[in-house]
């Protein structure tokens, strides 16, 4: 015989194990949080950079020496 959860259940008990494991790891979210933010960002320079045209080398060099 199978015993079976409600799925109210089921969410609740995910929702309370998340909110421990935060709670808990508090610095260990917030550093992966961080680093999602980070590749997210990185990710929106590089589509942003593929669809602008090319960089003339004196704007770089200006950009970088400033």
């Amino acid at each position: 015989m199978e015993a079976l959860i409600p799925d109210k259940k089921i969410k609740d008990l995910f929702k309370q194990a998340i909110i421990e494991a935060i709670e808990e790891k508090k610095e260990l979210f917030h550093d992966l949080l961080l680093e999602v933010m980070e590749d997210l960002a990185m990710v929106r320079a590089i589509q942003d950079g593929e669809n602008s045209g090319p960089a003339k080398r004196n704007e770089i060099f200006q950009i970088l020496l400033n």
